[in-house]
């Protein structure tokens, strides 16, 4: 996707489209933060992990401490692969990757394991696509032409026009889109469907009859996204607590509780109810910017603090942070911090990404995300978490090594992190959940974006050379 030059403060550029609705017609503020030098989770560290060098299938030996404890009590073979002849985050001396149940092993292979031969290749975690909506997309379909839009409104309209008019089911679709970001690299997404009477629970359906195709090659969690509004569309919110207790969605969605829904205690006191009531989280798109967006968060972090649901809460987007002051956003970050309150970015801009250094000083976890890919909105988008790590970059104008790098982790364990996941770094025990890519190291990946030549997830290559392995 082209990313445009960042807009001047007097305007914002060109037609309306999906950058400039989120954005608001309000001129675009802020400043560019550089991004932390350093990582604030001890598992994003820049240097890489240790990753114990094997002697290959061949030369293991049977009976070994790690089989017998990998085996388990039951006495089972351990399922085992050793990828031969590579290079952890494009360290210059290769190695062998043991992988053991799924997990990154420390020991040597045990008996029989499969080899995998790497070429040299450079070894990565894979990434986690944390806000992203598979059920909206026309990925894999004909060309769908847009129509000029005036507003979110005309854009819902356009949504549901475009739904009636596909036809391929979201079932189909979702799964062509879910499975071409495997491809990618992509270990684990956050998936919005949305809710409302005109699709009733298609979309969320649609996307769960995907996810279990690729439980073996994706962890997903489904979001019941009300696009159309939660308060403003009568019989949303029945299908919203439909969708919660039959136990098919993670979490529950909201959006802009005052400028689209403008019905703030309403909206959260229902959204947050059916999370409370049926055990789910709570995701809410917010584009709200200036005091709009701020009494917003400010309601979220209320709610998740009344409800003991610390650790349970994401906010979307968040276009009211990026403006604020060093000592505004220091006093909000450590709300955030302190409830765990986890927050996403799409990386639109410079003025409207969130400054993810800043807010990981408070704990605050931080995620990356696609959002759309070729819907009603937009023609762009490619679920390719590789490419948005790069667009991070690009709208943040990095220079340094670790800058790129640090972008990458973004993409990698701030995903991670807001999904609950445990980071797929490499290190002993770790999830075996990595691409092979040819490069010379990882800030020149980051910025070349070269074939991801295999994937791999829980051990097993799910992918090779751009093509999904079924």
């Amino acid at each position: 996707m082209r990313v445009e030059a960042t807009p001047t403060p007097s305007a914002v550029p060109g037609p309306l489209s999906r950058r400039t609705v989120l954005a608001g017609a309000a001129a675009l503020a802020g400043t560019t933060a550089t991004l932390a030098a350093t990582s604030a989770s001890a598992h994003a560290t820049a240097a890489p992990p240790a990753v114990t060098a094997s002697s290959g299938a061949s030369g293991a030996s049977g009976g070994s401490a790690a089989e017998t404890a990998a085996s388990g009590a039951a006495g089972r073979r351990a399922r085992a692969t050793v990828f031969r002849d590579v290079r952890p985050f494009g360290s210059a001396r290769a190695t062998d990757l043991v992988v053991v149940d799924g997990r990154v092993s420390d020991g040597p292979a045990p008996r029989g394991a499969k080899v995998v031969e790497g070429g040299g290749r450079i070894v990565l975690p894979s990434l986690v696509d944390a806000h992203i909506h598979p059920d909206k997309t026309t990925w894999g379909g004909s060309w769908v032409s847009r129509r000029p839009a005036s507003g979110i409104a005309d854009y819902v309209a356009q949504d549901v026009e475009l739904f009636h008019a596909q036809r391929r089911p979201v079932a189909e679709r979702a799964y062509g889109l879910m499975t071409h970001a495997v491809t990618r690299g992509t270990r684990a997404m956050r998936a919005h469907a949305d809710v409302a009477p005109a699709y009733g629970l298609a979309g969320v359906e649609g996307v769960a009859e995907a996810r279990e195709r690729l439980r073996h090659a994706l962890d997903v969690q489904i979001v019941a996204f009300p696009q159309h509004g939660v308060i403003r569309t009568p019989g949303t919110a029945g299908l919203l607590e439909e969708a919660a207790r039959e136990g098919t969605i993670d979490m529950i969605g909201g959006i802009d509780p005052i400028g689209f829904d403008q019905a703030l205690d309403a909206q959260l006191d229902l959204v947050f109810g059916i999370a409370d009531r049926h055990g789910v989280g709570v995701d809410i798109h917010l584009h709200d910017r200036g005091e709009k967006g701020m009494k917003a968060m400010r309601g979220i972090i209320d709610r998740t603090r009344a409800l003991s649901l610390a650790g349970r809460v994401t906010v979307s987007h968040v276009f009211c942070l990026p403006e604020l002051s060093d000592r505004e956003l220091g006093s909000i970050a450590a709300d955030l911090g302190a409830q765990d309150i986890a927050l996403t970015t799409v990386a639109p801009s410079d003025s409207l990404v969130l400054p993810i250094a800043r807010l990981r000083e408070h704990g605050v976890r931080v995620g990356l995300g696609s959002d759309g890919v070729r819907d009603s909105w937009s023609p762009f988008g490619n679920a390719d978490m590789l490419h948005r790590a790069q667009l991070l970059g690009w709208v943040r104008d990095v220079r340094l090594d670790e800058e790129l790098a640090d972008c990458y982790r973004v993409a990698a364990h701030g995903g991670a992190d807001v999904m609950g996941l445990a980071h797929a770094d490499l290190a002993p025990g770790a999830p075996a959940d990595f691409v092979l890519v040819r490069g010379e190291c990882l800030p020149q990946v980051v910025v070349d974006m070269p074939q991801r030549d295999m994937v791999v997830h829980g051990g097993v290559v799910v992918a090779r050379d751009g093509e999904f392995l079924a």
